[in-house]
């Protein structure tokens, strides 16, 4: 259902595609029958799958029945206080796995996601919470509710893309979930995630437009060397010359969209800069406070 939050990607299902050959069949069956089983253990173990350490646990597994590497992974939360928003661009149903893998967060994601096959089972289990985007007069609320959990020490991850985009540098960041982060004087750190296929530019991992999970699912376990890199950029004080969210937002989609201007979507399976696949940079240890959601 549309809402008056909702934005349009140009991306369609017909951005996904691999940039090496497919693996062969065989190899297909037995990536699915592995990920079968991770995701069975998962869900049967409750709601204990949402202890953090467990949580890795089963994101990382199903990355590896997938033969999905994850690379360049960096602490996404900072310092102790208030938590982190973790602000992170959007591609695939995947992203939520690659985050998970690195450091459990507690993640902020559109409704529509809980309806998902598996990963909207494994969501939910995970402590996700979901925003109507079809109810405007939610949004304060929402934001209220970020604010509260970032106050409390949890850090919070969210996709202010708001949508998927067939790359890392499409689209631009939505500003309202940057307000709890000013609300709460809560660090904000932006992340860049990046699939590549032996180091190229890939994006058969996009899940865009009118695609199906079963037809992303069929892409992805064919995929060769699929390799999701995490990149956590140095994170970003709101209370540091009175940041508004507006400015706060701009300068998170700077840094996690490729290091490239905000602008409008430059159009499905644009062909991205060699600099956007970089190294993980180190993230430097910041002052206490310095440390991070879908809207």
């Amino acid at each position: 259902m549309n809402g008056p939050f909702d934005v349009r990607s140009d991306c369609t299902p017909d951005c996904a595609a691999h940039a090496l050959p497919r693996v062969p069949a065989t190899h297909i069956a037995r990536r699915g029958a592995a990920f079968a089983r991770s995701v069975r253990r998962a869900l049967t173990d409750g709601a204990r799958m949402a202890e953090p350490g467990r949580l890795r646990t089963h994101a990382r597994a199903l990355l590896d029945a997938l033969g999905i590497h994850v690379e360049g992974a960096a602490p996404l939360t900072v310092g102790d206080g208030p938590g982190t928003l973790v602000v992170v661009n959007h591609v695939s149903w995947l992203d939520i796995l690659a985050l998970l893998s690195v450091e459990p967060v507690t993640l902020l994601a559109k409704r529509e996601v809980g309806g998902w096959p598996v990963v909207g089972g494994l969501a939910r289990r995970a402590g996700t919470h979901f925003i109507d985007r079809t109810h405007p007069r939610r949004l304060p609320h929402t934001v209220r509710e970020v604010s509260e959990l970032l106050g409390a020490g949890r850090s919070v991850a969210v996709f202010p893309q708001a949508t998927t985009w067939c790359t890392a540098e499409a689209g631009t960041f939505r500003r309202a979930t940057f307000q709890a982060a000013i609300d709460a004087g809560a660090p904000v750190r932006p992340v860049t995630l990046d699939y590549t296929q032996q180091g190229l530019p890939s994006t058969v991992a996009a899940f865009c437009g009118e695609d199906t999970f079963a037809g992303s699912l069929r892409r992805v376990l064919a995929a060769r060397a699929l390799t999701v890199r995490v990149t956590a950029h140095p994170a970003l004080t709101p209370w540091d010359g009175g940041l508004d969210r507006r400015e706060l937002a701009a300068l998170a989609a700077r840094a996690a969209l490729g290091g490239r201007p905000v602008t409008a979507a430059t159009g499905c399976g644009a062909p991205r800069p060699a600099a956007a696949l970089r190294p993980a940079a180190p993230v430097p240890h910041a002052p206490p406070r310095d440390a991070p959601a879908h809207v």
